[in-house]
């Protein structure tokens, strides 16, 4: 089992920045890919961004200007640094990591990011 924690969600307005931080723990021995997707109210869960253990990124085109993933693996810790947040950027954020050799994917519990003047 592989736990993840996130932090550092909260209110934000137009404009303004915000750092994600998503710790895991358990049997991390065999994740590969961690990253962030998120879902706002009434839409489905979409990719936010992706990284692996070597540092390959994808980032969703809606975002890919506004922010960056990074990724520290002796603290097993992923980071989603955003700016330039706009209304629409509204939304729980979910932490996710993917085991390379199960396939088996996991998530974390989420962190709610407003933006809102």
């Amino acid at each position: 089992q592989v736990q993840l924690v996130e932090s550092g969600g909260g209110l934000v307005q137009p404009g303004g920045s915000l750092r994600l931080s998503c710790a895991a723990s358990g049997s991390i021995f065999s994740i590969n890919d961690m990253g962030w997707y998120r879902q706002a109210p009434g839409k489905e869960r979409e990719l936010v961004a992706t990284i692996t253990s070597g540092s390959r990124i994808n980032y969703a085109d809606s975002v890919k200007d506004r922010v960056t993933v990074s990724r520290d693996n002796a603290k097993n810790t992923v980071y989603l640094q955003m700016s330039s947040l706009e209304p629409t950027d509204t939304a729980v954020y979910y932490c996710y990591a993917k085991n390379s050799w199960s396939q088996r994917e996991y998530w974390g519990q989420g962190t709610q990011v407003t933006v809102s003047s």
